[in-house]
């Protein structure tokens, strides 16, 4: 990160180093980014936890926001999943939910408050992001195993 946290500052990181299209929304000052060359997969953080030791242990770590005020957290990925309802309800009805092409994703913000809506859990450091039909399928496993639950 750089030395002097700002929204711009981050948000020239995020871009650079990341490969994020980031935005800073002038109206919040808060950093988006807008899904399409990336994809975002948002889960309950006790699912998110089990799934980000199922992706470790497949060399699949990436990166990953929490968002401590509703105890979710929401997967950077590469947007290869299927676009299809199947998918979609299959993982609406776990409690999980697979951002649609177009839509905004809020990223980690440096505030003047130091309020934080969004922390990083495992931090960006390069472009990669893990295949977002992998994250699908490590929660399906997680879940078949019976090593998380959907709260």
């Amino acid at each position: 990160m750089p030395v002097l946290d700002t929204p711009v500052s981050r948000c020239r990181f995020y871009r650079s180093v990341c490969d994020l299209p980031a935005v800073v929304r002038p109206e919040t000052d808060r950093i988006t980014v807008r899904a399409g060359h990336i994809g975002a997969v948002t889960m309950p953080a006790v699912l998110g936890g089990q799934v980000r030791l199922h992706l470790r242990r497949h060399n699949l770590g990436g990166p990953i926001i929490s968002h401590p005020r509703s105890k979710r957290w929401t997967y950077l990925v590469q947007p290869d999943f299927p676009q299809d309802v199947p998918t979609f309800s299959e993982m609406f009805r776990l409690n999980v939910t697979i951002t649609s092409p177009g839509a905004d994703i809020a990223l980690p913000t440096p505030s003047a408050t130091g309020v934080a809506f969004r922390l990083w859990v495992d931090q960006p450091t390069n472009p990669f992001r893990p295949s977002g039909s992998a994250v699908i399928e490590s929660i399906r496993a997680c879940l078949a195993s019976g090593s998380a639950g959907s709260e």
